[in-house]
């Protein structure tokens, strides 16, 4: 895959490479790939999608969300390390964990030849405002890219591009088409 003239690149830390498909019903499944990790990361359904995703930003700080989750819960968690010790370590997240510091395993070439055969974009977060996220989408299949303005507008863009039929979408919304 050839970069040159293209938009398949990642070109950001948090890239993400995603295959989706149709899981029960309309639902989407899938896993998705980042540079810091080999692993790729399995989701059931969109929800559980942006949890994780939600999850992978917060491990790098970046983007960092405008707005934090509120909770009843206990944040801090008892240890033997001082709170510098485990500052230097670990970072906290939105929701109150801790997740340990990453660091890059994979650079862009690799990360990119992480796609799937069908239903394989390219996320690229850039804000994390108002509780949700903007950024670029990628169809790779397609290499065709489209901006969203929402975590909801991103599932919708690639549910459409998994739909048989091309269904038209409402004016104000984002769409494949040129």
């Amino acid at each position: 895959m050839s970069a040159v003239n293209s938009q398949l690149y990642i070109g950001t830390p948090n890239g993400i490479v995603l295959h989706a498909e149709r899981g029960a019903g309309h639902s989407i499944r899938g896993w998705f790939y980042h540079a810091y990790s080999r692993e790729k990361i399995p989701f059931e359904n969109a929800d559980q999608m942006m949890f994780r995703m939600e999850e992978f930003f917060d491990s790098i700080r970046y983007p960092h969300p405008s707005t934090n989750i509120r909770t009843f819960a206990e944040t801090g968690r008892k240890n033997d390390k001082s709170r510098c010790d485990r500052e230097k370590e670990e970072l906290p997240t939105n929701t109150g964990r801790r997740l340990k510091i990453r660091e890059r395993v994979m650079d862009d070439q690799e990360l990119l030849s992480k796609h799937g055969d069908l239903g394989s974009f390219i996320i690229r977060v850039q804000h994390r405002q108002n509780s949700s996220m903007q950024g670029r989408l990628t169809w790779v299949d397609k290499n065709k890219t489209v901006f969203f303005r929402s975590a909801w507008e991103m599932i919708r863009l690639i549910d459409s591009a998994l739909e048989e039929t091309g269904q038209e979408q409402e004016d104000d919304l984002p769409s494949w088409e040129e």
